[in-house]
């Protein structure tokens, strides 16, 4: 499995430990706790500034740096959270991670809707939506660069098909932690890693195996369903980072085999230990640190800055 920091393995043993719980670890796996969770008002760091966009039928949020903001480049951040949760706190301060590491680009998170109120294909037009957004404000498709995880970054692969089968300019690059590109829950590590991730293992009553997010379309394999299942020629520059317990291992991993068949250049790397979307540790355990410091790095190639 290779070597797990002390503190990845601690913080990995406590999430399996609450959503091994029979009462709040089953409400965590099928998502109904993400659905119903409130939160406090995000405060917004001094140093950036937020501005709140909305739209008639979804909202979205700029973020940029007050000190050093770029031009250059934007970054659109699709959210994860199974197509059935809202946007969160976490992700606005994914987005401050982004500004930083990318050193001051601007981000726009999209609190896209979500389903069984507004399934397939609600998440892709807002997405598609946002793009064009982005593109009505200034930036060149060239300049704008998706990140997503796990759902997100299965939107993020759509998007791009997308746009390519509408003849219209693909971004970029693309940022994808753990993308759910596989919605048949068909891989490999769906079995291997079934008794080993601590998030989505030991049950089958979780939001992996829901299709809650297809309503009434019968064809999970659809590619702007399930990007696994689509085609990347002339795809962006990929990064792709996946834990190597989780369950949607495979879906990276698959993704990651076919878009470099495909003549895509794709960076994939499999965190040894680690757990579905564990960037969300941020600066807490130094997995999560390697993976932010390696996004900066992307940003660095991708930008030439």
């Amino acid at each position: 499995m290779g070597e797990v920091s002390i503190r990845g393995r601690v913080i990995r043993d406590m999430i399996a430990h609450v959503t091994n719980d029979h009462l709040i670890g089953k409400k965590i796996k099928t998502g109904e706790l993400r659905k119903k969770l409130v939160e406090p008002k995000w405060k917004c760091p001094d140093c950036f500034s937020m501005t709140e966009i909305i739209l008639p039928r979804f909202q979205m949020e700029f973020l940029c740096s007050k000190e050093s903001p770029r031009k250059d480049y934007v970054i659109l951040q699709l959210h994860g959270g199974g197509y059935i949760g809202a946007m969160r706190n976490a992700y606005r301060s994914f987005a401050g991670l982004y500004c930083e590491v990318s050193k001051g680009m601007g981000v726009l998170t999209i609190d896209y809707r979500v389903a069984p109120e507004n399934p397939y294909p609600a998440a892709l037009e807002d997405a598609v939506e946002a793009y064009g957004w982005l593109r009505d404000a200034g930036w060149s498709s060239r300049q704008i660069i998706l990140a997503g995880d796990s759902a997100g970054g299965g939107l993020a692969l759509a998007l791009c098909m997308y746009l390519k089968d509408h003849n219209r300019r693909l971004p970029g690059g693309l940022v994808l932690m753990s993308p759910w590109a596989d919605l048949t829950a068909s891989g490999p590590s769906y079995e291997d890693n079934f008794e080993r991730d601590p998030l989505f293992g030991k049950t089958k009553d979780s939001l992996i195996y829901s299709r809650e997010y297809l309503g009434n379309h019968n064809n999970p394999k659809e590619p702007y369903i399930s990007p696994m299942f689509g085609e990347y020629w002339g795809f962006p520059p990929m990064l792709i980072q996946a834990g190597s317990v989780e369950m949607l291992l495979s879906d990276s991993v698959g993704v990651a085999y076919k878009a470099k068949r495909q003549g895509v250049k794709v960076r994939l790397h499999i965190y040894p230990g680690m757990f579905h979307v564990f960037q969300m540790g941020m600066m807490m355990m130094p997995e999560s640190k390697r993976a932010w410091k390696e996004i900066g790095r992307y940003f660095e190639v991708i930008t030439g800055v």
